[in-house]
C-alpha cells in the first residue's frame, strides 16, 4: 500500500501502551516514526530495549530521547501521548502551540467538565480551555468529529468495553440507562508498567480481586458518554476486577429493557430491535464483531487484535438483558484504538496497520 508518510512521535514509548504503539507504527505504511521518548532508556536504541522490533520495516534504529517537547516537537507532525494522567497535559499544550496534532491515550482530555475531572482525579485540570476542543476518540461512534480534530482523547479500556455495546441501545431508547450494571475483569497490564507491590507476580497470580469500587476513575467518562446518548444525566454501577492474565478485558453488563416483556411475541420483537440497532450502528465497523445472541465473547479471540467482540442474552426468567464484550486492553483499549483515530485523521483506510 503506497500512502503519503506522516512524521509521527510517541511520547512515553517504553510503557505497555507505548510498546504496543511501537509494534503497530513501525509496520504502518503511512508512518515515518521519527521520535520515541523515554526517560528510563534515553540514548538507547529501540532495538536494544525491545529486540523484537529489530526486523520491523520502520525506523527501528531510532534512539530513545528525553521527553523535552520544545526539543523533539520539530521532528514530527503528530504525536501519540502514552503517558499517565496528570502528565500528558504538559506535553499536549506545548505540542499544540507548535502546530502539531495530538492523540492522547491518558485521561487528561476525555472529560468535558473540569469539575468532573477534579472530582474523579482529585486535582484541578491544568488546561481546561482545551477540553472544549478535544474529541473523544471512540471511532465507531465519533468518526466525523475525529476527522478534523487536532486533539483526540483516546477512550479508556474499560469505557470502550462498556460503551460499544450500550451506547446504541441508550440512544435508541431500548434500555433504561440508569439500570446498567457493569462487571469487568481486566488483565494486569491494565495497571501499567510500574514496580508496585499489588501488581507483583506473587501478588496477582492465583488471585482475583475487585478494586476501585464504587467510584473508579473511568466511571466519569462512561457516564459522560452515556449521558450524551440518553440526553440526560446517567448514573451506572461499575465494578472492575483484576484477574491473573497479562492482557484482555471481559465485561458483563446487566440492563433493564424499556419495553415491557410479558409475552413470547414481545421477547421476539425486542430481540429483533437489538439486532437491527447493532446492524445500523456497526455493520460497517471493521473492528466490531457482533455475535448477537448466538455466541459468547472470549478474550482469546481478541488478544493481539484491535477487535472488540460482543454478544447478548435476553433472560426470559428475569426480563433482564445481559450484554458481554471482550477486547485487548492494550490494543482496542489503548494503542490500536489510537492508531484507528490516526488513520481517520489522515484519511487512510481505518484498518491500515491494524490488520
Amino acid at each position: 500500500m503506497n500512502l503519503p508518510k506522516v512524521k509521527v512521535g510517541i511520547v512515553g514509548a517504553s510503557g505497555y501502551s507505548g510498546e504496543e504503539l511501537l509494534h503497530l507504527l513501525l509496520r504502518h505504511p503511512g508512518v515515518e516514526l521519527s521520535v520515541a521518548t523515554s526517560r528510563q532508556y534515553s540514548g538507547q536504541k529501540l532495538t536494544e530495549v525491545f529486540p523484537r522490533f529489530s526486523h520491523y520495516p520502520g525506523n527501528s534504529g531510532l534512539n530513545f530521547v528525553e521527553p523535552h517537547p520544545d526539543e523533539f516537537g520539530q521532528h514530527a507532525d503528530l504525536f501519540f501521548l502514552a503517558l499517565p494522567h496528570g502528565v500528558a497535559h504538559e506535553y499536549a499544550g506545548s505540542l499544540l502551540r507548535q502546530g502539531k496534532k495530538v492523540i492522547d491515550l491518558s485521561a487528561d482530555f476525555r472529560l468535558d467538565d473540569p469539575r468532573t475531572y477534579e472530582e474523579f482525579y482529585e486535582h484541578k485540570h491544568p488546561l481546561p480551555e482545551l477540553l472544549d476542543e478535544s474529541v473523544y476518540g471512540l471511532t465507531e461512534l465519533n468518526k466525523e468529529s475525529i476527522k478534523s480534530a487536532r486533539l483526540v482523547a483516546s477512550p479508556g479500556c474499560y469505557p470502550t468495553s462498556i460503551l460499544i455495546p450500550t451506547t446504541p441501545l441508550v440512544e435508541r431508547g431500548l434500555i433504561h440507562p440508569d439500570s446498567i450494571i457493569a462487571d469487568c475483569l481486566s488483565g494486569v497490564s491494565g495497571a501499567g508498567k510500574k514496580a508496585s507491590i499489588p501488581y507483583l507476580y506473587v501478588e496477582c497470580n492465583e488471585s482475583l480481586r475487585p478494586y476501585g469500587i464504587p467510584k473508579h476513575r473511568h466511571l466519569s467518562e462512561i457516564e459522560q458518554e452515556l449521558s450524551k446518548a440518553a440526553k440526560k444525566k446517567v448514573t451506572i454501577q461499575f465494578s472492575p476486577h483484576l484477574v491473573p492474565v497479562n492482557r484482555g478485558i471481559l465485561t458483563t453488563l446487566y440492563a433493564a429493557p424499556k419495553q415491557e416483556l410479558r409475552s413470547e411475541s414481545s421477547f421476539v420483537e425486542f430481540e429483533k430491535n437489538l439486532n437491527d440497532t447493532y446492524s445500523d450502528y456497526y455493520s460497517e465497523s471493521t473492528f466490531v464483531r457482533h455475535l448477537s445472541n448466538s455466541g459468547l465473547p472470549d478474550t482469546k479471540n481478541v488478544v493481539g487484535t484491535n477487535v472488540i467482540e460482543f454478544g447478548w442474552k435476553l433472560d426470559r426468567r428475569t426480563g433482564r438483558l445481559v450484554l458481554m464484550s471482550a477486547e485487548d486492553n492494550l490494543v482496542k483499549g489503548a494503542a490500536g484504538q489510537a492508531v484507528q483515530s490516526f488513520n481517520v485523521m489522515n484519511d487512510y483506510p481505518e484498518s491500515t496497520g491494524l490488520i
